[in-house]
């Protein structure tokens, strides 16, 4: 079977191409709870760089997106300090895929089918490129991290931690 590099337009491709955004495409096998990690290992890429997209709700159950290195877990405590919330958690899968559009495991910040505020870990907007899902599970597209502040507004925290 012939591999495939090219996945169909996403609602994040159209959105990405909507605002404008060059990103290139990278496909690969998806794993479920793969994550971050196994993408990076099967595309060859540093899961420092490699960012998933979370969904997750404060205390009264409004969603937000947290975009989090591949290889770093979220401190949700220095989250909920840091954007005003009492406590916040990450949302089940079902809420997630209803909140987002996409299924987890191929859940992208852009083309969201709700409008949430997006943070970003601060650390990510310093590389030179990221890889961030494309809104499919096996599918990250490649792109210029100054996009997550300038085109989507998210926002910066310092949230990590080392996993």
């Amino acid at each position: 079977m012939a591999k495939k590099t090219h996945v169909s337009e996403t609602p994040a491709t159209a959105w990405l191409k909507g605002h404008g955004v060059l990103f290139t495409e990278h496909v690969y096998e998806y794993v479920e709870r793969g994550g971050a990690q196994h993408s990076a290992e099967v595309l060859g890429l540093d899961p420092f760089a490699v960012v998933k997209t979370l969904v997750m709700q404060d205390e009264q159950a409004k969603p937000l997106v947290v975009l989090m290195h591949g290889n770093r877990s979220v401190s949700t405590k220095n989250l909920a300090r840091q954007t005003g919330a009492k406590t916040i958690e990450p949302c089940k899968p079902e809420v997630a895929n209803r909140h987002s559009g996409y299924l987890v495991g191929g859940t992208s910040p852009f083309g969201l089918k709700r409008d949430m505020p997006v943070w970003v870990e601060a650390s990510v907007l310093t590389l030179p490129k990221i890889w961030i899902n494309g809104g499919r599970r096996g599918y990250l597209v490649g792109i210029d991290p100054a996009v997550l502040s300038a085109a989507l507004g998210a926002r910066p925290v310092d949230c990590a931690l080392a996993e």
